[in-house]
């Protein structure tokens, strides 16, 4: 979990090699009441028989941040998910670093 001025970020994932899994793993993720209650829960995904998919969830330009990220990585058919809980100020572009420290970690744990 990372903090800024009240904003709270999380991070989490699963294999996803398809559309229905991408919406069965974000339907999982929100029957978390904390989760459900999150300003915005972003994603990405690279499948492997569809290409690249993401979702803002408003945060906008946050899906691209991620999906940037599994490209280099080259890592496909895993959803990644940072979920932003606003703390009431606005975090300009440290948002998008926040994002990616958050799937920087995910990926460093996924790895080890």
């Amino acid at each position: 979990m990372l903090n800024d001025r009240g904003s709270k970020y999380a991070v989490s994932g699963c294999d996803a090699r398809d559309r229905a899994e991408v919406d069965e793993a974000l339907k999982d993720l929100k029957r978390d009441k904390s989760y459900a209650k999150a300003t915005h829960n972003t994603w990405a995904v690279l499948l492997s028989d569809g290409g690249p998919l993401k979702g803002d969830d408003g945060e906008s330009g946050a899906g691209m941040v991620i999906l940037r990220m599994l490209e280099r990585e080259g890592l496909e058919d895993h959803l990644i998910i940072v979920t932003r809980w606003y703390g009431g100020k606005h975090l300009g572009g440290d948002r998008f670093r926040h994002v990616q420290t958050c799937v920087r970690a995910y990926l460093d744990e996924l790895a080890a």
